[in-house]
């Protein structure tokens, strides 16, 4: 017979609040998904017992309900694959924790722990070119708050590179205006780091800080109800700006277009003007050189000059029409 191990309820009370909390001081925001995941988990086990949470073991969780649980979010909850993977890393994770910690409980966690994370198909990064961008940030009007705030918004995520939640949980006294001009982001696993801004950005934000005051401990975009905008919200915004500037470029239609899509476009705009991909790592916050070598292979304009010096020297035009628009090579100068 088994020896009596920690109780369910104990080992969950100190992965969430010593572990995940004190020890390891992960971000609330990971904190919560990893609770909505185990609120999930509970309920589904409790079911297949058809018993109540608070009755449930640690030797319930088995890896079987693991399996079970995971093709009931694909299946029923119609999750992503990525969704599923995400649902997983936070039972793993407590698994984990749990093996270091009851031995009597090291066989199921392994069981458990030997769970895949499953492989989902790849979509292509979308990204934008120059009069994309600037045709999306234009139908933000600056004549009303809330497009004067999305305006801002845009040029700053375009800017910076930065991920929505990194963009909108920026305070008042995260922007530094004078020059050099930039803000600080708080990034993923609580990395800081600091993002420059071009002087149209620069002053953007000026002025919509002058017209919009704010406390320096105040986040700096808002909703009608003063509180921080969320991430859902500016994305509903987002749609409506990218179906209207349609009308003046059909290509958007094309595209899956995201807050995160302007994250991408900037890093293979740097790339296409020549800069390092090291520095891009450091503008976008990237941990690893990997993660932003993708945009060197995504950009079609590195591919055309590699295409171009192939070409016989007898066969090149002396002026490659790309080099005779004026207004690309401004703004390439200007990035």
């Amino acid at each position: 017979m088994r020896a009596k191990s920690s109780t369910l309820a104990a080992l969950l009370h100190g992965f969430f609040l010593e572990w995940l909390g004190k020890q390891r001081n992960v971000s609330e925001k990971t904190v919560r998904a990893y609770r909505d995941t185990w609120k999930l988990f509970l309920r589904f086990v409790a079911k297949r017992h058809e018993t109540m949470v608070a009755r449930l073991r640690l030797e319930d969780l088995t890896e079987g309900l693991v399996l079970a649980f995971l093709q009931h979010l694909e299946q029923d909850r119609r999750s992503c694959i990525a969704t599923r993977n995400c649902r997983l890393a936070a039972l793993r994770s407590f698994f984990s924790y749990v093996a270091d910690r009851d031995p009597m409980a090291a066989q199921q966690c392994a069981e458990v722990l030997r769970v895949p994370f499953k492989r989902g198909p790849k979509r292509a990064m979308a990204y934008l070119d120059g009069s994309e961008v600037a045709a999306i940030i234009s139908q933000a009007k600056s004549s009303c708050s809330d497009g004067q705030r999305d305006h801002v918004l845009l040029s700053l995520l375009y800017n910076t590179g930065a991920r929505i939640q990194e963009a909108l949980d920026l305070r008042a006294k995260d922007c530094h205006l004078a020059s050099p001009a930039c803000v600080r982001l708080l990034g993923k696993g609580r990395k800081e780091r600091i993002a420059p801004l071009w002087p149209e950005t620069s002053k953007l934000l000026a002025s919509f800080i002058q017209h919009n005051p704010r406390s320096a401990e105040d986040y700096l975009f808002q909703n009608r109800y003063r509180t921080k905008l969320t991430a859902s919200g500016f994305r509903f915004r987002l749609r409506k700006y990218v179906n209207d500037a349609a009308n003046k470029q059909p290509s958007l239609l094309q595209k899956r277009i995201t807050p995160h899509t302007f994250r991408h476009t900037i890093a293979v705009h740097l790339v296409a003007s020549g800069v390092d991909v090291t520095v891009i790592k450091s503008w976008l916050g990237h941990a690893h050189l990997d993660t932003t070598s993708i945009y060197a292979v995504a950009n079609i304009e590195t591919q055309r000059k590699a295409l171009e010096q192939s070409v016989p020297k007898s066969q090149r035009s002396r002026v490659p029409i790309w080099k005779r628009d004026d207004d690309l090579l401004a703004w390439l100068d200007s990035l």
